[in-house]
């Protein structure tokens, strides 16, 4: 389809609301009108701090508290294994809330649902501070992870509204970069607060960081143009007829959520989706399995443990400073394309390391080190690439890919231990697979490119 697309609003980072038209000037599904004031220029470090600090609600939920479950484990005399599900509770409650929150943004916009989310967030985080036994906290941890799943997956849905194509990918990359902070600092953060304060200031802690990141909230203007009604799009789209699709303020939120079905059927978003999620399955075996593999098995320190994950953490940093470059010079299919093969080598090279126990701890750290700086040329391009791929679904889709992302955690981290025998050799073998699914993904979008 061909449309003679004019930028009309100077954004911090680039011109959005498009006025796009045909040579009949009729709408349709790959088109937007702007029909509303566009909002004021905003500093660049405004807007992407603020992006930033909702993209990293994931990590700091969970990394500042991470130190303290020991703590946590004592003083609710917790059963072994049982304060380790406020884990699970947690990726169990961001993967469902995506879906809803993802859908709903698109009928009424992102400012709204991320405001409810976080209110949803900051009266999880009271109640954990608050609860008497794990069972409790376990609860509110699911209603902490549906709010905090509003942030993280509409910060992503706003990049689309704002960019397209490797601008995308780029602007995705940086905001990653800068996120990847949180964790860097969060657990030493909260071990410091848990030895002066008790392990309930930590979610005190949580409430002020989500007070203060709903207050900056506001300084942004809504990102999703409202000139196309939902429902209308979703009929063109699906051919149905008018009298099938509800009328009024609820018609653009339903329709929403019927696009999941269209969804699931657009072969592009769901490999882009899939390439997302079996690198997850490697990358929540890595943050389960690796405590095991170089405390217990090959008795390294804790305190060595702690430099080994933080090298981790900024290992990834430089893969999305990396890939904010690469992507300008050769697109973001072929960025994709290296960080999928990247994961499959250093997968492949660690389940060999692994199986024979060649070179020891450092046998482990070093491909490891490469399986986690692909994060850079694999999570900004893939999403990326599946926000592109449908028009007026960037929230269902970004809510999509986020559930496929951290339900494939959700397996990677339960596999590493129900393949535990040991030795290092679950982890590898799982990172392997995990690698190996990324690149087939990969190369099926760049067969299609």
């Amino acid at each position: 389809m061909s449309a003679d697309h004019g930028e009309v609003l100077d954004f911090p980072f680039r011109q959005v609301y498009k006025v796009a038209t045909t040579k009949d000037d009729k709408d349709t599904p790959m088109q937007t009108k702007a029909s509303h004031r566009p909002p004021r220029q905003l500093a660049l470090w405004h807007v992407g701090s603020v992006l930033a600090a909702l993209m990293a609600f994931a990590s700091i939920s969970t990394d500042f508290y991470l130190p303290a479950m020991p703590e946590m484990a004592k003083d609710l005399a917790a059963a072994p294994g049982q304060i380790e599900l406020t884990i699970t509770g947690y990726l169990v409650g961001i993967s469902l809330g995506q879906l809803v929150w993802g859908p709903l943004s698109d009928g009424i916009g992102r400012r709204l649902p991320i405001a409810l989310g976080i209110v949803l967030f900051l009266i999880g985080s009271a109640g954990c501070g608050l609860s008497a036994d794990v069972t409790s906290i376990i609860l509110w941890r699911v209603v902490q992870a549906v709010g905090a799943a509003a942030s993280i997956v509409l910060s992503r849905a706003m990049v689309r509204d704002l960019y397209e194509g490797n601008r995308a990918a780029q602007v995705m990359s940086l905001l990653m970069a800068v996120m990847t902070i949180a964790p860097l600092v969060a657990p030493s953060v909260g071990a410091q607060i848990v030895s002066l304060w008790g392990w309930r200031m930590i979610f005190a802690m949580l409430v002020l960081i989500g007070l203060v990141t709903l207050a900056a909230l506001f300084t942004l203007p809504e990102t999703l143009p409202r000139a196309l009604p939902r429902a209308r799009s979703v009929r063109q789209q699906s051919g149905a007829p008018d009298a099938l699709v509800p009328s009024g303020p609820a018609s653009g939120v339903i329709a929403a959520f019927a696009g999941y079905g269209r969804l699931l059927r657009n072969r592009p978003v769901m490999a882009h989706a899939l390439v997302c999620g079996f690198y997850y399955v490697g990358m929540f075996a890595y943050v389960a399995g690796s405590p095991f593999v170089f405390i217990d098995y090959h008795h390294l320190s804790p305190s060595l443990y702690g430099l080994i994950f933080s090298a981790c953490v900024v290992s990834i940093t430089l893969g999305n400073i990396v890939n904010a470059r690469l992507v300008v010079r050769i697109g973001r299919l072929k960025s994709l394309q290296i960080g999928g093969a990247g994961a499959c080598l250093f997968g492949a090279i660690l389940a060999l390391t692994t199986f024979s126990d060649l070179g020891g701890a450092w046998g482990v750290f070093l491909p490891l080190l490469g399986f986690v700086s692909c994060t850079g040329l694999i999570l900004p391009n893939a999403l990326s690439g599946a926000l592109e791929s449908s028009t007026n679904d960037a929230g269902a889709i970004s809510a999509l890919c986020g559930a496929i992302q951290y339900g494939g955690g959700i397996f990677g981290s339960g596999l590493v231990g129900l393949c535990a025998d040991g030795t290092a050799w679950p982890l590898g073998l799982v990172l392997a697979g995990a690698g190996a699914g990324a690149l087939i993904f990969s190369q099926l979008l760049a067969r299609r490119g």
